[in-house]
C-alpha cells in the first residue's frame, strides 16, 4: 500500500477515521475515505461490537494547501463560545414527553436484560433519565458513544408530535457525572499550561456535550478563553490567551 494510503479500524466508523486520522497525522478534510465495510442500519446494531474498516487516502498536495489556506481564514474569524439559553417548557408538554419516553423504555429495556432500572426527572427544560443495573453498563459503550446515541434516540421519542423542544439528557450508571469532573480538571489544568506557556492548546475531538463542560469551567477566566473549531465529528476546543 503507497504512503499516503493506511487501512484502520474501530467499532465504528467514525472511530475507524479517527484512528486513521492519528497515524497519517492530518485533519479529515485532508483525505478520502472509503468504507471496506459499511455498518448496520438497524439501531440495534449500537449495542453489538463490531470491527469496521476504512481506508484513508491523502489528497493530492495542491488540494492539501487550498484546505490548509481555507482553514486558516476560518482561524481569523472563530469565534469565543456564548452559553445558549434554554428555554422552558410547559408542564403539560412535558408530561406528554415523560410518556412517550416511560413507554419506550419499558419495551426496549424489558428485551435488553432485567437487571436495568430507569428514573425520570423533569425539569423546566425538559427530561432527566437515569440508567442504572448490573448490565447498564453495557449501553455507555467506547468513550460514551453508545450512551449519546441512545440519549439522541430517547430525545426523537420524548419530541415525538410535540411543538415544544424537550430537552433529553441522559445519564447511565453515573457516567456523565465522572467524565464532568475529568473535563473539569482536565480544563483547568491545560488551561494553566496555556497560561504558563502562552501557547493555545486544541483537545481532542468531543461530543457537544463534553466540548460544553469544558467552555462553561473557563468561561469566566480572566487569563484564558475557549472556542470550538472544526466540523463534527471532529469537532474539537481550543484553549488560548486572552
Amino acid at each position: 500500500m503507497p504512503n499516503n494510503s493506511v487501512i484502520s479500524e474501530g467499532n465504528t466508523t467514525n472511530e475507524a477515521i479517527e484512528n486513521g486520522l492519528k497515524i497519517l497525522n492530518v485533519s479529515q478534510d485532508m483525505v478520502n475515505v472509503k468504507v471496506l465495510e459499511t455498518e448496520k442500519k438497524s439501531f440495534f446494531s449500537i449495542l453489538a461490537p463490531r470491527v469496521v474498516k476504512v481506508e484513508l487516502t491523502l489528497k493530492d498536495e495542491k488540494e492539501i494547501q487550498q484546505i490548509k489556506q481555507e482553514n486558516a481564514k476560518k482561524t481569523q474569524h472563530k469565534e469565543p463560545y456564548v452559553k445558549k439559553e434554554i428555554k422552558d417548557v410547559s408542564p403539560e408538554k412535558l408530561d406528554e414527553a415523560e410518556n412517550n419516553v416511560k413507554t419506550f423504555l419499558e419495551s426496549f429495556l424489558q428485551k435488553i436484560g432485567n437487571n436495568i432500572n430507569y428514573k425520570i426527572e423533569k425539569k423546566s427544560t425538559g427530561l432527566d433519565i437515569y440508567i442504572t443495573g448490573e448490565e447498564a453498563g453495557f449501553f455507555i459503550g467506547y468513550r460514551g458513544e453508545t450512551l449519546y446515541a441512545l440519549q439522541s434516540v430517547i430525545s426523537t421519542v420524548a419530541n415525538k408530535n410535540i411543538d415544544e423542544k424537550i430537552r433529553v439528557w441522559l445519564d447511565i450508571e453515573g457516567y456523565k457525572e465522572r467524565r464532568e469532573n475529568t473535563l473539569k480538571e482536565l480544563a483547568l489544568k491545560l488551561a494553566r499550561t496555556v497560561e504558563r506557556t502562552r501557547k493555545p492548546v486544541t483537545l481532542e475531538p468531543m461530543q457537544a456535550y463534553e466540548r460544553k463542560i469544558i467552555h462553561s469551567t473557563l468561561q469566566n477566566s480572566k487569563t484564558v478563553t475557549t472556542e470550538s473549531v472544526g466540523e463534527e465529528p471532529r469537532r474539537r476546543v481550543v484553549i488560548s490567551l486572552k
